[in-house]
Formats: C-alpha cells, structure tokens, sequence
C-alpha cells in the first residue's frame, strides 16, 4: 500500500472575485473548501486513480476538524495525529476579469514534538510498499526531517518519495531516497550551480544522484516537460499543450501519476509519461480541484517520451 506524509496539512480555500483592486470591498463567489498539503493531495489524486492510500498528518483546532470532515465525506483513508495547535488554510482567489490566479499561502505553527515524534513512529505499522512524503516543513522542524522520514521509511522496507523544496530538499544529501522532484532552480541549488540548460539536466541529475539524494530524480520543467533520470538511464517526457486554468496540485499530482505507475511495476518511461500526463491534466482545472482521470487517460498516449 501507499502511505502519505504530510507534515504541514491545510484547507485549501478558492475563490473568484470580478476583479481585484486595493482599498476596495471585493465582491467574491462561494469559498470552495479542500483538504490540502502536498501528500493529502497525492493522495486525491491516487484515489482518482482507484489507488487506495492512507493520509498520515497532524491536525488541529477547528482547521483540523474541518481538514479530517473533507478526508471522510472524499471517502479518504486517513490517520490524523492530534495536536493543539491550529491547522492552517490557504488561499486561491482568481481573478475573472484577468484569469489571472492569485496564491495566499501562510506557514503554519509550531507543532509540538511529542505529536511529530507519534508521527514518524506511526509510519511502520502501515506496513506499505511506498511512503510519499511531500509538502513544505511546519515552523520549528528541523531541515534535515525529511531525512528521518526516508530512514523510518526504508527501516519499514518502504521506497521513500520525497517532494519538498529549499533547505529540506538540499538536507537530503546522502539520505538515500527512492525519488525525489525538484524543479530546474531547485536542481541548480542542489549542485550549487547559477544555470543549466536543458540538455545538461540528465548529467545533472546523475551528479545528484552519485551524491547519494535519491536513486531516481524527475526534474520539473514546468510548460516543457520533466525529466527522469537514473544512474543509467534518462528519458524525456514533454508536456502536450491545453488551455491551462490553474496550476494548483499539478506538481502532486505529477507524483500520484509516477506512484501510480512505479506501485504497478511499470517501466521508467511509462512513469514519467503518466506523470506528466497527470501533472498537465491538472492544469485544466480551476482552483485545486486537482486532475480529472479521463483527461490524464486521453493525455497519456499523446506524450511521446525520448
């Protein structure tokens, strides 16, 4: 089985105002209310895909309340670790005039040690074949607690995916994760370099590798595409055009996609595939309604992967 980690849960809250103007009362639609954090939405996205997996997180306060109520009414496997401190929310508004999107997104608090510790120490009695750990760190975590999170992973016999940024991503040097995601910026802070080409992202990527992150790397490329990258193989997948709504979640769901496929024993190229194919049917969406299975389905053999 799949089990997801997210460290810093939100509600993901979305709304549309005609346009957005300073000093003004700005008129604005419904707020659409969605459990969010980067592994509650790769695990959406894998239940879009008939994958069940098992939603791990602390929550807290009336967010949290609100954050387990959403899991339950989606018909989402989940264990929540108590805390007292409030889950956080988010904030999508789109802007109809424009298209344009606006993101408000807040840190979140200090969670106390004693409910990360319950956390990490539930992890191996799911027993499961992958744990996706993604998403940013709460305040007062420490950088290198993604690296726990891989080690209590591999201790269970579990391939640990990981999905962060910044000073977490780079932390996990030498960790030894099964995968990991950054985008092209976060590859050039991982090698302390100020550019890559395109062309030198696979020989990049290897140089990551060799320096112990992970054994297999997908560079996010945006619009473009992504790469897949192993210490022996690389491939290519680029992203078909749509009409894009929103970008929320396709970064997740780019993750769910690639699970999906690792968990059913396919080929790499098949993974990075479907994984674009996902990422790229979510931006078809407004708001953070993630992706829609039949437009990753119809996506998937349109991306020819080299």
């Amino acid at each position: 089985m799949i089990l997801t980690v997210t460290l810093n849960p939100c509600i993901d809250k979305s709304t549309k105002a005609e346009i957005l103007k300073p000093d003004s009362k700005l008129r604005c639609a419904e707020v659409i209310n969605e459990p969010g954090g980067g592994g509650i939405n790769v695990s959406k996205a894998l239940q879009k895909l008939q994958t069940v997996s098992t939603a791990l997180f602390p929550a807290g306060g009336h967010n949290g309340n609100m954050l387990c109520a959403l899991l339950k009414s989606q018909g989402i496997i989940y264990k929540a670790i108590d805390t007292k401190v409030e889950t956080r929310e988010n904030w999508v508004v789109i802007e109809n005039e424009t298209s344009s999107q606006y993101r408000f997104t807040f840190p979140g608090r200090e969670v106390e040690d004693i409910a990360i510790t319950t956390l990490v120490e539930q992890i191996e009695n799911f027993s499961p074949s992958f744990v996706i750990a993604s998403g940013s760190l709460p305040p007062g975590l420490p950088d290198y607690f993604y690296g726990l999170i891989v080690k209590k992973a591999t201790s269970a016999g579990a391939k640990c995916i990981i999905d962060t940024s910044g000073p977490a991503l780079q932390a996990l040097k030498g960790k030894g994760a099964y995968l990991i995601k950054p985008n092209v910026g976060e590859l050039c802070n991982l090698l302390k370099v100020d550019w890559l080409d395109k062309t030198d992202v696979p020989a990049a990527a290897q140089q990551v590798i060799a320096d112990g992150y992970a054994e297999l790397v997908a560079v996010s490329m945006g619009g473009e595409g992504a790469w897949l990258v192993s210490a022996q193989q690389k491939y290519f997948a680029p992203a078909p055009k749509v009409q894009k709504k929103s970008t929320v979640g396709a970064g997740d769901s780019m993750v769910a996609g690639m699970a999906f496929m690792l968990l059913n024993n396919r080929s790499l190229n098949e993974v990075i595939q479907f994984g674009v194919a996902c990422g790229t049917a979510a931006t078809m969406n407004e708001g953070t309604q993630l992706f829609n299975k039949k437009d990753a389905e119809m996506l998937f053999p349109a991306i020819h992967v080299t």
